[in-house]
């Protein structure tokens, strides 16, 4: 990864809030699920703070994401508002969505944010056609699909990939490999070493990157971005990571490799990377105690208002589900 550009300090710190925000976020929804005050499926990004951190500084709010259930850590990294969010998981009217939409559906398409899907691997055809749409609006704008491993195995993938190679889309095809399809280990479910190998069938560069390191993960969306831009179509980045808190908040994981789980532990990308920024004097420990304390309290903020708003009339059940409302 040596050709690849690095992070300057400015953007590393940049990196970090959007990472130390997700971090908190997650901390804070998990605090409110254990009181019993938010009740929802939940799937933690805890250890994958840094792919969409890293990636997000290098995009506009005229670019697209799609992602998946476990991505509420890649809307965050691309700016979704805050009260909007939390309205949305507590079911709120303030919601982006009204409060329909709930954790599995998060959407914000002012920021760029075109879906979060519930249907593994769906991500990828929705982002492969926003991709279309740009290419034929003449529009500067990239597309990212993130899906995880276990998406990696399924047809949309191979199909997306193909149709976005052969019309040279601007589409960014992002795999969080965190080793784990659900309660599936991936060495139970593929044969060559790495995704980013399977590239080469449709002629597209593909890149394995640790995506734990923001100097790996950046300089690979960085190129992936900058070729889309340029037209020269899309890019299959495997970014390596892994998932602290299982595939579903209050699993066992039992089925988990318990040295490969401590190993994780010690490698963990957030308090290795505020050690970083203190130690190349990016940013002194009271900077980086500020901006966390601010974070809370724009959590704090958003939390209180989304409790405080009212929940969606049941005349809204039929709405926003057809172009005309039906009776």
């Amino acid at each position: 990864m040596s050709n690849y550009p690095k992070p300057d300090a400015a953007t590393l710190l940049e990196i970090y809030k959007k990472a130390a925000l997700i971090k908190q976020n997650d901390e804070r929804v998990i605090k409110q699920m254990m009181a019993g005050k938010l009740v929802m499926p939940y799937y933690s990004p805890r250890g994958q703070e840094i792919i969409p951190s890293a990636l997000s500084v290098s995009l506009t709010d005229d670019d697209y994401i799609c992602t998946i259930y476990r991505g509420i850590h890649d809307m965050l990294a691309k700016g979704f508002p805050l009260d909007a969010l939390w309205a949305e998981l507590a079911g709120r009217v303030t919601g982006t969505c009204k409060g329909k939409g709930g954790p599995m559906h998060l959407t914000c398409p002012e920021k760029g944010m075109m879906v979060t899907t519930g249907i593994v691997g769906s991500s990828m055809p929705i982002a492969t056609g926003l991709g279309w749409a740009a290419k034929l609006d003449g529009k500067n704008r990239v597309s990212v699909a993130n899906f995880g491993d276990g998406a990696a195995n399924i047809g949309a993938f191979h199909e997306s990939m193909n149709m976005a190679a052969v019309w040279k889309l601007p589409v960014i095809f992002l795999c969080q490999n965190n080793l784990y399809a659900e309660h599936t280990s991936i060495a139970y479910s593929r044969v060559v070493e790495k995704i980013s190998e399977r590239a080469a069938g449709y002629g597209m560069p593909g890149v394995t990157v640790n995506g734990n390191d923001p100097d790996e993960m950046y300089g690979a969306a960085k190129v992936a971005i900058d070729r889309a831009r340029a037209g020269e179509g899309p890019t299959l980045i495997e970014a390596m990571t892994f998932r602290f808190n299982g595939h579903l908040l209050g699993e066992s994981g039992g089925y988990m490799d318990k040295d490969l789980y401590a190993d994780a532990q010690t490698k963990d990308p957030m308090p290795i990377l505020r050690a970083r920024l203190v130690t190349e004097g990016i940013a002194s420990e009271e900077t980086l105690k500020a901006i966390e304390a601010d974070i809370d309290a724009r959590i704090d903020a958003a939390l209180t208002a989304a409790m405080d708003a009212p929940f969606p009339d049941l005349a809204e059940l039929k709405r926003d589900v057809f172009a005309e409302e039906i009776a």
